[in-house]
């Protein structure tokens, strides 16, 4: 290749980068007001950012991979937790955690009910961005970060991360337990006696059918399927006791499952859920 056609060689290359990157770029921006819901960025979520900045969650937290990695990344806790565990949360973190344990908790922040109900949905309008699965490692509010949860019966159980290994009902309900949303693995482990957000779903079934027999169950539920059901669309239903779990008589369990997760979806989670006897 002559000097003179290395000249045009690089003028060209350079030429056609550039032309790539501008049309990527366009097509960026186009395409972020759908990604990001900018049509559900109301003053209350704008309010919310004020409260997440003024008091530094920054510096410990990550959104969207970007912060301090001191605590978990905080893109989708909205919709793992709900919004009822967060308001408590935010209140008094002390009563979530045993320091002792944990050696380290998130200090109280002494937040107004406004600012919760702000910071909340702000949390809500990250968590519903198409983040296009980044950052792909995040530290995660989850189960699968402590010893032992994954342990049914002195046996590990295999890793599943959202992905079904047949089209048979459990094995996609347990697949749809291990996905976000509804996250449902991020507040309850499947091992004996490890609770998290929620109470441990080891020997759930077997559990459902004692709560039925039990007087002071005021739901619906006939059956133990029946049972399960109300407890993902109408956690409200019955009331599970202990200070971690609801407040106020209502669940912390999020309510808005009926209405995010399809008939089918809501199928698949009972046949798995009831398979944990």
């Amino acid at each position: 290749m002559t000097r003179q056609q290395s000249r045009l060689f690089a003028i060209v290359s350079t030429v056609i980068v550039v032309v790539a990157f501008a049309a990527l770029t366009i097509d960026s921006h186009r395409r972020f007001p759908k990604l990001t819901n900018e049509s559900k960025l109301t003053p209350q979520v704008i309010a919310g950012k004020k409260v997440w900045h003024e008091n530094n969650c920054t510096n410990c937290h990550t959104l969207l991979g970007e912060g301090a990695y001191y605590a978990p990344d905080l893109t989708k806790i909205a919709l793992q937790r709900g919004s009822e565990y967060l308001k408590a949360f935010m209140r008094d973190p002390s009563k979530f955690y045993d320091e002792q344990k944990v050696r380290r908790v998130m200090p109280k922040q002494n937040l107004s009910e406004q600012e919760i109900s702000d910071l909340i949905a702000f949390l809500d309008w990250i968590g519903r961005i198409d983040n296009q699965g980044w950052p792909p490692r995040p530290i995660l509010v989850s189960g699968a970060a402590i010893p032992g949860t994954d342990i049914v019966r002195g046996e590990r159980t295999p890793q599943v991360t959202g992905a079904a290994t047949s089209n048979e009902p459990v094995a996609r309900g347990q697949a749809l337990f291990n996905a976000t949303p509804p996250g449902c693995y991020a507040c309850h482990s499947i091992s004996p006696g490890v609770n998290l957000a929620g109470p441990s779903l080891a020997d759930f079934a077997t559990r459902a059918e004692q709560t039925l027999k039990d007087p002071a169950y005021r739901g619906k539920a006939r059956d133990v399927a029946g049972y399960i059901r109300e407890s993902i669309v109408d956690p409200n239903a019955h009331i599970v006791p202990g200070p971690a779990y609801s407040a106020d008589n209502r669940s912390f369990m999020p309510g808005n499952f009926g209405k995010e997760l399809s008939p089918e979806q809501v199928d698949h989670l009972v046949a798995y859920l009831e398979s944990l006897k």
